[in-house]
């Protein structure tokens, strides 16, 4: 930052605020800049976590209203970590930023149409086929409803009275005859409105790659030199912290489509790995990713075993048991881990996501709450560390002396 010219004692303050405070002791140590050992060792008070959950609360609550944005945002967040080791490792070789960035954002850009182009005629190819399957593995699911539902009226006279099992198939044959006209239009007119925002992530990827540094710069300019360390820590600390949270998804991905391919293999399910990475990618949208998933599940077993419904059933167990451990064990020790989340506060944190912001709550609350603790806890020790204070006091005392100093007489 800069300051207006003045007489020699004030006209050097920004400059010295920076290098070395008025009273000959170095303001802040060196050890990343963090502060001063008693401010890192000072703990979060309930109030800094009272603002903390409420601010992650409010933060869902408006991403809920402006979900256009906040998913292609996402999504270029988890490009630009994919693309930032290539980047970063190019510019150690020499390339200026823009061109490293251009290099590793425009080459992706270039691989997602060359990957598009092939794409069509193959899914073209085979559109008609995969239509055939989709509707045998829908039938086999309507064999094993039926079926449930007549060994249900066979044990429960009530069940059997109320013509259970002859109201559950008219209600599937009405829904399949019906699919087109009711959905399908809806579907093909929400995905071309959302295909520009998607489009978006890979360009917002490439300029977050070419001008992070400058948004950095940015922000730091406006900080006053008392915190302008700090300010830097709170930075670095929030980049780190999405960079964990894209990486605990990863490793959580993968958790989970072992988890899930081991216990279909054990029971004899065909496939096992392929469902076993769809549905652990589908739980990337919680609750409906996994309706999603244990309906897949449950009609590729239905329709490799029409004959022995037990297979269903038991696809079912296996199904939830995976998404217990994901629920209560993985998601805890790797995204709540790499977050440095409690695992009670990573849980009870899904729930509050879902009940503040439905499903965009239960996908942003965690990423949300880490960045919030790091603000949090920053801004915390900044307001009650004494020493900052003083020094931006003492700061503001300077700039007002050069700024009065050609008015005295």
């Amino acid at each position: 930052m800069s300051v207006p010219a003045g007489p020699p004692q004030g006209g050097a303050a920004n400059s010295m605020e920076r290098a070395q405070p008025a009273n000959g002791h170095h303001p802040l140590p060196r050890e990343g800049g963090r502060g001063d050992g008693n401010a890192m060792n000072r703990k979060s008070g309930p109030v800094v976590w009272i603002g903390i959950i409420a601010s992650t609360c409010l933060l869902l609550f408006l991403f809920k209203k402006m979900l256009w944005l906040v998913v292609p945002f996402l999504l270029a967040l988890i490009i630009y970590y994919f693309l930032q080791p290539a980047t970063h490792r190019l510019v150690l070789h020499g390339f200026h930023r823009k061109t490293a960035a251009a290099i590793t954002g425009g080459g992706f850009i270039v691989l997602l149409l060359i990957c598009a182009a092939l794409l069509f005629p193959w899914i073209s190819s085979h559109a008609v086929s995969w239509q055939v399957s989709l509707a045998r593995y829908v039938e086999g699911g309507s064999l094993l409803l039926q079926k449930t539902m007549a060994g249900l009226e066979v044990q429960f006279a009530f069940l059997e009275r109320a013509s259970l099992s002859r109201n559950v198939s008219e209600q599937i044959a009405n829904f399949t005859e019906t699919f087109a006209q009711r959905y399908l239009a809806d579907f093909v007119v929400t995905l071309a409105a959302w295909l520009p925002a998607l489009l978006l992530a890979p360009f917002l990827a490439f300029f977050f790659l070419r001008d992070g540094r400058r948004f950095t710069k940015f922000i730091a300019n406006a900080v006053p030199n008392a915190f302008f360390e700090r300010t830097l820590y709170l930075m670095h600390e929030m980049d780190k912290t999405a960079r964990a949270y894209f990486q605990g998804l990863i490793s959580l991905t993968i958790l989970d489509t072992i988890a899930l391919a081991i216990g279909l293999w054990v029971i004899g399910l065909s496939g096992p790995l392929m469902l076993g990475l769809v549905c652990a990618v589908l739980a990337w949208v919680p609750y409906v990713g996994s309706i999603l998933g244990c309906l897949l599940v449950v009609l590729v077993a239905a329709t490799d075993f029409p004959l022995d419904p037990g297979m269903a059933y038991g696809a079912i167990v296996v199904f939830i048991l995976a998404r217990l451990l994901d629920d209560f064990v993985f998601m805890p020790l790797t995204i709540g881990r790499s977050l440095r989340m409690h695992p009670l506060l990573t849980v009870l944190m899904i729930f509050v996501g879902g009940a503040v912001a439905g499903v965009a709550g239960l996908m942003l609350v965690l990423p949300l709450l880490g960045i919030a603790m790091v603000v949090g806890e920053t801004v915390g020790m900044i307001v009650t560390d004494p020493r900052l204070q003083a020094r931006h006091a003492h700061a503001r005392r300077l700039k007002g002396q050069q700024a009065a100093a050609d008015l005295q007489v």
